[in-house]
């Protein structure tokens, strides 16, 4: 059995070396989460806790949630996620309680009848059940109003997406093909993004067409990524987030790592 993610065919499409190095060579680079990464982890780890405690009847006071937020961000904090960033840690932790405070201030009292949160998921995409993709749903909710099924994802980039790449969005199209087969019944599934920097809120639909042609791409893809034995740089301005562009030829660097497959822990999934 073959499972891939929505993140490693994306890393394919951005940049055939980094899938080498990070997907076949297994390199663990010296720094393995950026900044900003750790910001995102820190922000989707307090909005889990809060719906967590939602499903269980209680409300947390908004101190209780920037506290659980400050103890998240210290949990996996180390000093050397600042490089090169021109900005200090405290810059970025109060863009996260920024963030977290006009979302609560927002959905209080977050009774949209959510019903997972960080559900994991599988989706089949040939007959066989051989090549799936696994992935995880921030929210999953129930509309009782209207009678949908809605996936929220959570960003805290500080860029927002045309209207043409929400339309062509992969990652939560994916994901609703998943509830459409847990839920036999779900007429109708809603995709829903928060971009926490700009406060905003972007919805969208898939009709069962444009899910299936989702799937034939998507196993295409993954062919074509199976049979790729060249793997050249694509060197962009997403370079600067890489973890591995001190070892990258596009930029003249020829240090060579050693895979570290002994590391059991890794970011990459």
């Amino acid at each position: 059995m073959k499972v891939y993610s929505h993140s490693r065919l994306s890393t394919f499409e951005q940049c055939k070396l980094k899938y080498k190095f990070q997907y076949i060579d297994k390199i663990v680079p010296e720094i393995e989460k950026t900044i900003e990464a750790h910001l995102g982890s820190s922000v989707h780890s307090t909005l889990e806790w809060l719906y967590s405690e939602v499903k269980e009847g209680r409300v947390p006071p908004i101190d209780d949630f920037i506290t659980y937020y400050t103890r998240a961000w210290l949990e996996e904090y180390t000093p050397d996620l600042i490089e090169n960033k021109g900005q200090d840690d405290k810059f970025y932790f109060n863009k996260g309680v920024q963030y977290l405070l006009d979302y609560y201030n927002r959905y209080k009292p977050f009774n949209d009848n959510t019903l997972e949160v960080e559900k994991e998921i599988f989706i089949d995409l040939d007959e066989t059940g051989e090549i799936k993709i696994r992935g995880f749903i921030d929210r999953l909710a129930y509309n009782l109003r209207t009678g949908e099924y809605e996936i929220h994802d959570y960003k805290t980039s500080g860029t927002m997406p045309s209207d043409e790449k929400i339309e062509k969005d992969r990652q939560l199209a994916l994901y609703s093909i998943a509830v459409r087969e847990m839920f036999p019944d779900a007429r109708e599934v809603k995709l829903i993004w928060h971009y926490l920097f700009f406060n905003k809120r972007i919805e969208s639909k898939r009709t069962l067409e444009q899910l299936e042609q989702l799937k034939k791409e998507t196993l295409e893809l993954i062919r074509v990524i199976e049979s790729t034995t060249n793997f050249p740089a694509n060197k962009t301005r997403l370079c600067d987030w890489c973890p591995f562009k001190p070892i990258c030829p596009a930029w003249n660097n020829t240090e060579v790592y050693t895979p570290r497959f002994e590391k059991q822990k890794r970011l990459f999934d």
